[in-house]
């Protein structure tokens, strides 16, 4: 389904076997939930690995960048909890971006899903935004997709250094935009469509540079923000 929201938190990881129980612990019964009671957040997913890189990939749907950047969201990164404080010391090869949503298409969430991190020249971007909404709606009109995904970062706002970021022992890369595609049938028959649809040479014809490994994730938790009556 479409993203809740133009703004969104994009964060893959990998996590010190020695953390793994704490981490599981801490990011259900607190760190998810304290993100989606940050007014203007809708969504949060953590996805594990099925053919990826990095083990872990965790998306936050929030209504736009600029809350992102905003007192809200960063005040609550400035103040982690003891719990978040002891938990993410265990956080390896942190990707984690600040997007705004490009596109975003779909009817249904699907409990599969793929990314693939890049960057575009300054000079190509224009371009490559039109040929990679084309590229994704493509995909979007195949059986079992649930949606596709366009997101671009804010650099400077993924790199502020705050206090949750220098509790972790190490700097944060920042993936510059994120293709990612969710789908809801067999899982093989999903990884061999995306490996083709979203292969780095796809992506490079369309003016894509320094395109990452694709990431193949099935989801584990999802958290919504509560619903009044």
């Amino acid at each position: 389904m479409a993203l809740i929201g133009t703004g969104a938190v994009a964060i893959w990881h990998d996590i010190m076997p020695e953390g793994r129980d704490q981490f599981y612990d801490w990011h259900g019964n607190e760190h998810m939930l304290e993100r989606v009671g940050i007014p203007g957040f809708h969504r949060g997913r953590r996805y594990i690995a099925l053919d990826a890189d990095l083990e872990f990939f965790n998306l936050y749907e929030a209504d736009s960048l600029d809350l992102l950047k905003g007192p809200l969201y960063q005040d609550r990164l400035n103040s982690p909890t003891p719990w978040t404080v002891e938990t993410v010391k265990f956080f390896r090869s942190v990707n984690r971006s600040l997007v705004h949503v490009a596109h975003s298409r779909g009817a249904t969430e699907g409990g599969l899903c793929a990314t693939l991190r890049y960057d575009v020249p300054d000079e190509a971007v224009p371009g490559h935004t039109e040929a990679a909404r084309t590229l994704l709606d493509g995909i979007a009109a195949l059986p079992e997709i649930a949606g596709v995904h366009l997101m671009v970062s804010d650099k400077a706002a993924s790199a502020v250094d705050t206090a949750e970021r220098k509790a972790r022992s190490e700097a944060n890369r920042i993936p510059a935009w994120i293709a990612m595609v969710e789908g809801w049938g067999d899982a093989p028959r999903f990884m061999d469509l995306c490996r083709e649809r979203l292969a780095p040479a796809a992506f490079t014809a369309i003016g894509a540079d320094a395109v990452e490994g694709l990431g193949l994730y099935q989801l584990q938790i999802s958290v919504e923000t509560p619903r009044t009556q």
